[in-house]
């Protein structure tokens, strides 16, 4: 293992000039659900951290507004143009006779400012438009904490061209924990990587139960308070496969040393098996404001960052064999992630197309991983190391419109 973006025993020089200082922040998508905690911990721990720029898609400008005066930002950024009157007004509203900060608009806005001056750049966006702004923080040499996994899945190689040693610090629970187990030994030492799925709304159901559920039923998330997409992605493991397409490129660990395993009660987010035979696990409740501190502060963490583990009331931790018969979507995904190039692009876009079209009732739950498999096998062999952005866009658009030329064709079939 000699070519991982992320590794605990890796110090990006930045990482380490500020630690204990107070660190200049950038946050991406700050109207999510990564960047509102993002803010939290922020907003708790004024003497540490300084957000100096903010950027959203532009459906929530006035939750914007209060984010950027609440910060006292220096920029604000937002993808649709035509927000932007309505985006001015909020300010306004919030500052009143106070100068107003700078404004950014555009598709390519969050790229702009994520190569603006600061310390980190956390990319809490949603989707493979987060590629770009990704590549922006590293070429400027940010610390990059990464919420953002399709940016990394979709761009492998061009990410791993440009990142050094250490720059990246993982945000997902899963990858947060293994970046905090593997500081239990060398990189020679791990035996293999284990992540955690809480198995979704429908653990133990075979692939033929699974045939009739419906969109409300997969939207009902056990443990995890999520967007749609999402969501989705849980009840049919595709989060779990994008998790070890991720897990492979951050930690250059070979995919057949990367296991999924089930654990209903999401404490113990991911676990490093070492050659001696020891298990180092990472846990704590599920709240994600642990491993967004942990990148926002890091080589330090925060201390009282999310509540810890009441080691006062029992309680019994669970742990199954994933079912891939029912759940083949991580079997695919790691096929996906051998084949490389684009073929990662066309199964997140073709995924979040099907995702689409079973919520909109066009297809059947079942169908959203068989068809991504579809499309994965119509697009061949993919492009190789000398992958371009233009490569994935194209790779995405082509998928995109396949995987809905496929569903439209099943709802077809099953209307008669």
């Amino acid at each position: 293992m000699t070519d991982s973006l992320a590794h605990p025993h890796d110090r990006f020089p930045a990482a380490d000039a500020a630690s204990g200082g107070l660190r200049d922040i950038v946050i991406l998508g700050s109207t999510g659900s990564i960047g509102t905690q993002a803010i939290d911990v922020v907003l708790r721990n004024p003497g540490r951290f300084r957000v100096t720029g903010l950027s959203a898609a532009g459906g929530r400008v006035a939750l914007l507004a209060e984010q950027a005066y609440r910060l006292r930002v220096r920029t604000v950024a937002v993808a649709r143009e035509d927000v932007v009157p309505a985006l001015r007004e909020a300010l306004a509203a919030q500052y009143g006779s106070e100068p107003l900060p700078a404004v950014l608009a555009g598709p390519d806005a969050a790229t702009e400012l994520a190569a603006t001056d600061c310390h980190s750049v956390l990319n809490g966006i949603t989707g493979s438009i987060g590629l770009a702004p990704t590549l922006a923080a590293l070429e400027a040499g940010r610390v990059l904490i990464l919420a953002n996994k399709e940016s990394l899945i979709v761009g492998g190689p061009l990410v791993k061209a440009i990142a050094k040693p250490g720059q990246i610090v993982p945000v997902d629970s899963e990858h947060s924990a293994l970046f905090q187990a593997l500081m239990g030994g060398t990189r020679s030492e791990v035996r293999k990587l284990v992540v955690t799925a809480s198995g979704g709304p429908f653990r133990g159901r075979t692939r033929q139960q699974l045939a009739t559920v419906t969109p409300e039923q997969a939207l009902a998330h056990p443990t995890w308070a999520m967007g749609p997409v999402i969501t989705i992605n849980s009840a049919t493991l595709v989060n779990k496969g994008l998790e070890v397409i991720e897990a492979h490129l951050l930690y250059d660990v070979p995919f057949d040393r990367i296991e999924v395993v089930v654990h209903p009660q999401s404490y113990v987010h991911s676990m490093v098996e070492f050659v001696d035979g020891s298990t180092l696990l990472q846990a704590s409740p599920p709240d994600m404001r642990m491993p967004i501190a942990l990148g926002l502060g890091w080589p330090d963490r925060v201390p009282d960052a999310a509540p810890g583990v009441d080691w006062t009331k029992a309680s019994t931790w669970e742990f199954f064999p994933l079912d891939e018969d029912a759940f083949p979507s991580v079997g695919l995904a790691r096929h996906v992630g051998g084949l490389g190039g684009t073929a990662p692009a066309v199964f997140n876009a073709a995924n979040e197309e099907c995702v689409d079209a079973f919520l909109a009732g066009k297809l059947p739950f079942n169908g959203i991983v068989d068809t991504v498999a579809d499309v994965v096998a119509e697009h061949g062999t993919p492009r190789g190391t000398d992958l371009t952005v233009a490569d994935v866009l194209e790779a995405e658009t082509w998928a995109r419109a396949r995987a809905r030329e496929l569903a439209a064709k099943a709802a077809a079939e099953a209307r008669g």
